[in-house]
């Protein structure tokens, strides 16, 4: 492979965001969740490496599919200016090209579970697809985030069981708060210069309140997930990994605090452990029934 190859793609890694793996996690918590509630912590070998493997190309494609559409705003915003695209090192045609073999790519994946699993899939891809314009008519992407990464929540239950009870809504409702949590901190570190090119998001909106408000979404994600545990009848282990993850909530707070831009992106990577110990509840509960 000659170096000029190799060099195209490393960008192209970079556009899919594999050098940065926090988004795959963060989108894989919730689905591993999903995947051992549904299974009774015996999920299918195959329905969770599919699942896996999807989650894993969607971001990727969702990754590449925002890049193309923030091409204008990127370079004015420090965090992003040396993203390929806004670098002027991928074409725009190239991120789109690249954007529909990932979700070719993702498809063939769905296509090999059940029926209802592939029709839920349609509308991920929607989701995933249009995600990203939504920073410029509402205040509320995050919001919209969750609802496109929590997609994989019924997506594994109609894959796992072929049904969709109401433990999976609730399961996603978490997955939504939890989205507006850490997105919203991820959006306190650019809230100055999205200010000043126009892009919407949480963190503008939340403005002063956004400590209190991200306290209020911490604290109703628990409680979401306490009803999980009601529903699918988890014991004291589940409790433990939220009591744990209940820390790490409470950590984020405390990076926060000051609004400082590096500790709110470090409360926003602290996330990572906070999926971490509620799945390690939910496994270690179904390992001692």
């Amino acid at each position: 492979m000659s170096i000029a190859w190799r060099e195209r793609l490393q960008l192209y890694w970079r556009l899919m965001r594999f050098d940065k793996p926090i988004g795959i996690l963060l989108l894989l918590w919730p689905a591993l969740w999903a995947l051992w509630i549904a299974g009774n912590g015996r999920p299918d070998a195959k329905v969770v490496l599919v699942i896996a493997l999807g989650v894993v190309v969607m971001r990727a494609a969702g990754c590449v599919i925002n890049d193309y559409a923030d091409r204008d705003f990127d370079p004015c915003v420090e965090r992003t200016r040396q993203r390929p695209i806004a670098a002027g090192l991928v074409k725009p045609r190239e991120a789109l090209c690249l954007f529909v073999g990932l979700c070719l790519l993702a498809f063939a994946l769905v296509l090999t579970l059940n029926l209802m699993t592939i029709g839920l899939s349609v509308v991920g891809a929607f989701l995933a697809a249009s995600y990203p314009f939504t920073k410029r008519y509402t205040h509320l992407p995050q919001a919209y985030l969750g609802v496109a990464f929590g997609w994989a929540i019924p997506m594994a239950f109609a894959a796992e069981i072929e049904a969709l009870p109401v433990t999976a809504w609730v399961l996603y409702l978490a997955t939504i708060l939890w989205a507006l949590v850490y997105d919203t901190m991820y959006a306190m570190v650019d809230r100055d210069d999205d200010l000043k090119i126009g892009v919407k998001s949480t963190a503008i909106l939340f403005g002063s309140r956004d400590r209190l408000i991200l306290g209020v979404l911490q604290a109703s994600m628990q409680s979401a997930l306490i009803g999980v545990g009601l529903l699918a009848g988890l014991g004291k282990y589940y409790y433990l990994g939220l009591a744990a993850a209940t820390g790490f909530f409470i950590y984020q707070q405390w990076l926060i605090r000051h609004r400082e831009k590096p500790l709110c992106f470090r409360a926003f990577l602290n996330n990572n452990w906070y999926g971490a110990a509620v799945f390690l509840g939910i496994f270690v509960d179904y390992c001692f029934r």
